[in-house]
């Protein structure tokens, strides 16, 4: 449930719901900010001018419809669910493992907090020393990105099952294969999905960095490409872009996770 909805200040003081959806209300503050930060006016930076949202907005509207960052954009999102996928394979059993025993949890625990408090950038150098330049030290890092809120959130889910049904499973004579599928995996679902959706936003966060490592397709590739043609306007517009996809992929797994909990 989101904030706006629970809130009083989401209604009215007749208790009705305003005619406009309040969110919009935290946008518009978005852009009056980002047209005030770009007025030469106010700055006194004329240059900054190139970065304001009478700029950025028609250079977006243009390389889409050009179609120059479309391609870019489905590399960027190839990336992504490449890396969300090693992520999730990796993590989801470990975590599973983890959290089924109180042993193998205390024997890991200090070396996990201690990897996950690396930056996955920190690993750069090495991924490309080992792997070379292209789409594999990509996958890698955002692989390792992905990897903590998974594994942890399975991990978690398990520790926290409902132990009245571990009991009627046993009561039930049930297979490992029987409490797995029809207790376990339905009990740690909804922790799961968090973990996916917390890992969604650190991979989208971490991808532009990693897209500067000598590739030539990307969103972070063609802010560089900007960056090196002066194309100032265009460089504001790929940045909005990636916070609007950014922003659709964490409303898509919010749904997904909303969707999950109301059914269950």
């Amino acid at each position: 449930m989101s904030l706006a909805a629970s809130s009083p200040g989401a209604q009215g003081k007749s208790g009705r719901p305003f005619p406009f959806p309040v969110e919009l209300l935290g946008l518009l503050g978005l852009g009056l900010l980002w047209w005030l930060l770009t007025l030469p006016a106010v700055t006194g930076n004329p240059f900054l001018e190139q970065f304001s949202p009478g700029a950025a907005l028609p250079a977006l509207t243009r390389l889409l419809a050009e179609g120059t960052l479309w391609e870019h954009l489905l590399v960027s999102l190839k990336r992504v669910m490449v890396g969300l996928g090693l992520a999730f394979v990796i993590g989801a059993p470990l975590g599973l493992l983890v959290g089924s025993s109180r042993l193998l949890e205390r024997a890991t625990e200090p070396a996990f907090q201690l990897l996950r408090m690396i930056s996955p950038l920190s690993w750069m150098p090495l991924a490309v020393m080992v792997l070379g330049v292209g789409d594999a030290p990509i996958y890698l890092l955002l692989a390792l990105a992905g990897l903590w809120p998974i594994l942890f959130a399975a991990a978690g889910g398990v520790k926290n099952l409902n132990a009245s049904w571990l009991d009627l499973g046993r009561s039930l004579s049930a297979t490992r294969g029987e409490m797995f599928w029809h207790i376990t995996l339905p009990g740690i679902l909804g922790s799961l999905l968090q973990g996916v959706r917390l890992a969604i936003g650190t991979l989208w966060i971490l991808l532009v960095p990693c897209e500067m490592l000598g590739v030539r397709a990307g969103l972070g590739y063609f802010i560089l490409d900007t960056r090196d043609r002066l194309a100032y306007p265009e460089l504001m517009a790929t940045v909005v872009l990636i916070g609007l996809l950014g922003y659709l992929l964490d409303a898509a797994a919010r749904w997904l996770v909303g969707r999950f909990q109301g059914n269950t």
